[in-house]
């Protein structure tokens, strides 16, 4: 265990020497970022130690090691985000521990969920994900909702019980015009982010940026960056 709190102290420094470089080349202040770690396939145990060391904001993608994982650490003060594809039949489950839902992607979605956060009595926050890979009227490679159909789900989340509309988030895309240039792509997010905000101010949260790619989201405005193998190594394989 010391040996990991060591290995986590040392990469923790490194990733927040990252951010606050980030922040200094493009003029913003350090506080302007919130570093979310994404502890997918690490134990609980590792949630631990980064919450000793500071951290305040964990994320995870899939409700089966979630789960268990927020029950094992749930005397710790921490924000839960939920951050990867979510079917409707996982979202009962996923309520019940996530502060924040990253992935929002159609209407079906924000009914789920609504009904799901009424009936734990907890507020949720949501982001919309934007696909930027997707045409009009689909999803994306990675989930996500074209550009197009952002206001409209915006409004669903705005009108439904137990929901706030929190902002954006993105991945990276893999494909389409904005394949292999992170930076534009996290330009065109901001776009979106700034017309989201003329109908919706309180949706001022962009989450975008991960362990590869954190400066380019933090040089276009991004709000919250997703780090995970920087923080916790290359990832044990699953199975």
């Amino acid at each position: 265990m010391t040996d990991r709190r060591t290995q986590l102290t040392a990469n923790l420094a490194q990733v927040e020497e990252r951010i606050a470089s980030a922040c200094a080349a493009a003029g913003r202040k350090r506080e302007e970022v919130t570093l979310i770690v994404v502890t997918k396939t690490y134990p609980a145990s590792d949630v631990r130690i980064l919450h000793e060391l500071g951290v305040r904001h964990v994320a995870e993608n899939r409700d089966q090691d979630a789960a268990p994982k927020a029950a094992a650490c749930a005397d710790l003060s921490l924000t839960w985000h939920f951050v990867g594809q979510l079917q409707t039949n996982k979202v009962r489950s996923v309520v019940s521990y996530a502060d924040v839902v990253q992935s929002v992607d159609r209407v079906k979605l924000v009914t789920a969920l609504s009904a799901a956060a009424v009936r734990e009595g907890r507020e949720l926050g949501c982001l919309i994900q934007v696909a930027l890979d997707a045409e009009s009227g689909e999803r994306g490679e990675r989930g996500g909702v074209a550009p197009d159909g952002i206001e409209e789900l915006a409004a669903a989340v705005e009108s439904a019980p137990g929901l706030r509309l929190t902002g954006l988030m993105t991945v990276a895309p893999l494909a389409g015009p904005f394949a292999g240039r992170q930076r534009a792509a996290f330009d065109r997010l901001m776009e979106i982010s700034s017309r989201l905000r003329g109908n919706h101010p309180a949706a001022n949260m962009v989450s975008a940026g991960m362990s590869a790619d954190l400066e380019d989201a933090v040089a276009a405005g991004a709000t919250h960056v997703r780090v995970g193998t920087a923080v916790l190594g290359v990832r044990p394989g699953l199975g």
